[in-house]
């Protein structure tokens, strides 16, 4: 073994690991974090897999002004709506928020909060429907500030990759 180069044998110990699991979806979290997120979330091949595109809030206050903030709440009612709608979306796909393996969320910087992303405000909604008693698992994330997105009022746009092992 001692000729084998250090890439090789490392890609032989990972093949070794992911065939003793070749058909569960694997999720390995951050070393020494509680952060409800995992830093690796590993697919078998024979899992199907299912793709939602960039989804957005839907109205949350249909009196205040058309294509405003205030139409579609802060930062927290928008993902709460988002993450509602994803629930919904694959549930008629078969499947659950604890099916996702990976999201990606575009922000927009908050004018209340001086164009910051509110960051808090995402992680209120998410830790509602991610690492919970009821749904303990926890996909890869990654969160973006963007300048703006499709839908006036919007703050939040998240698009979701889903994984069902057979």
């Amino acid at each position: 073994m001692k000729n084998i180069p250090a890439l090789t044998l490392g890609a032989l110990m990972s093949l070794t690991l992911y065939t003793a699991h070749a058909d569960s979806i694997q999720r390995i979290d951050p070393p020494g974090s509680s952060f409800p997120i995992s830093q690796v979330v590993t697919v078998p091949a024979s899992a199907k897999l299912t793709f939602v595109s960039g989804t957005l809030p839907d109205v949350a206050d249909p009196k205040a002004p058309k294509g405003s903030i205030a139409a579609y709440g802060n930062t927290e009612t928008q993902t709460l709506s988002v993450l509602n709608k994803l629930q919904a979306i694959l549930k008629a796909q078969g499947l659950g928020l604890g099916d996702i393996v990976q999201l990606r969320v575009f922000l927009v910087g908050d004018p209340d909060k001086g164009g910051n992303l509110d960051f808090a405000g995402l992680q209120a909604a998410y830790t509602r429907f991610f690492a919970t008693a009821e749904q303990p698992n926890k996909p890869t994330r990654t969160a973006l500030q963007v300048v703006a997105l499709p839908l006036p009022g919007a703050l939040v746009e998240i698009e979701a990759i889903a994984a069902k092992a057979p």
